[in-house]
């Protein structure tokens, strides 16, 4: 779908497109191919699809080792509302970003059996991973008008670790004074932004807290199918995906929502320069999400995918 979109539009990209799978080294690492390697660090930009982790067995996670491979250290997870897509919540709107550290904490891996039935999982945070993302988050916020960031975490319990996160935020929140910044409780948030979603701008915190709540925010606007994300990292690499995870069922039956992953795709356009192409191919989602004439089921409508991408595409070509 995105592939035919960005045709219509005339986006001046040139895919290569590489299988992404899990690769166990002899010291029992995992890796991914070499030849989807070599592509991200020689064109610095990516745009991946879903890929499916066992639950409780088999390979470290794909998603983990590709941002361990390229050092993708901040996820970028925007949340908006969508003309068309009615939840409690589009009278008032949404419209906000998390900004998640995307390589520690529990999502580190680091696992082991203390004694038969006793398993052990740590919660890893360096200062320098926590520095990294509360920079990006700040001048993030600083490019895109964002007037205010809140810092989530459970200092209260876990005082090392979250504390040194938070400690972390506070050094470089002194850096922008344009910036209002302030702290707040993981599970006080969780039910301040149900209740009034308008008091958040951008709400930076450790990497579970962010996996977690992001699934909460893209409920806000109407679910996953909606919710797009970017992944930056060191030497200027950015890879973006859907915040969804795969869904082979629709896949199969053609009836899978795209937007997510296209809206990705407009994310990563706008890193490239390429916003005239980006906002045209916006309107064009927008509208037909509005006349709700070929939506996917995920949203209310009964369209196919294949409907969806098509209208989209002739909106498109009418408007250029």
């Amino acid at each position: 779908s995105v592939k035919e979109i960005f045709d219509a539009a005339n986006v001046p990209v040139t895919w290569e497109e590489h299988e992404v799978y899990p690769i166990l080294e002899k010291n029992g690492k995992t890796r991914i191919p070499q030849p989807a390697i070599d592509s991200i660090f020689k064109n610095k930009i990516g745009l991946k699809g879903p890929m499916r982790t066992a639950i409780g067995k088999g390979h470290v996670s794909l998603n983990l080792t590709i941002r361990r491979t390229f050092g993708l250290y901040a996820n970028v997870r925007p949340a908006k509302s969508v003309p068309g897509v009615e939840t409690p919540y589009s009278a008032e709107g949404v419209d906000c970003v998390i900004m998640r550290e995307n390589t520690e904490g529990e999502y580190s891996g680091i696992e082991h059996t203390v004694v038969p039935g006793v398993v052990q999982s740590v919660k890893l945070i360096t200062r320098q991973a926590s520095r990294n993302v509360a920079e990006y988050a700040f001048k993030y916020a600083m490019d895109n008008n964002r007037a205010n960031i809140v810092a989530l975490h459970k200092a209260n319990i876990m005082r090392m670790s979250d504390g040194t996160f938070l400690d972390e935020c506070r050094k470089v929140a002194e850096k922008y004074p344009e910036i209002q910044y302030r702290e707040m409780y993981l599970d006080s948030a969780c039910l301040k932004i149900v209740k009034d979603p308008s008091q958040f701008d951008v709400m930076l915190m450790p990497n579970l807290y962010g996996d977690i709540f992001s699934d909460l925010t893209a409920g806000l606007i109407g679910g996953l199918g909606l919710a797009p994300s970017g992944n930056m990292g060191k030497d200027g690499i950015a890879i973006y995906e859907a915040v969804h995870g795969t869904a082979d069922d629709l896949t199969a039956q053609n009836k899978g929502n795209p937007t997510a992953l296209l809206m990705s795709g407009l994310m990563m356009l706008r890193h490239l320069e390429l916003k005239p192409q980006a906002d045209k191919i916006e309107a064009a989602v927008l509208e037909t999400l509005k006349e709700r004439k070929f939506v996917t089921g995920d949203i209310g409508g009964n369209a196919t995918n294949p409907q969806y991408t098509a209208e989209i595409c002739r909106k498109i070509r009418a408007a250029s």
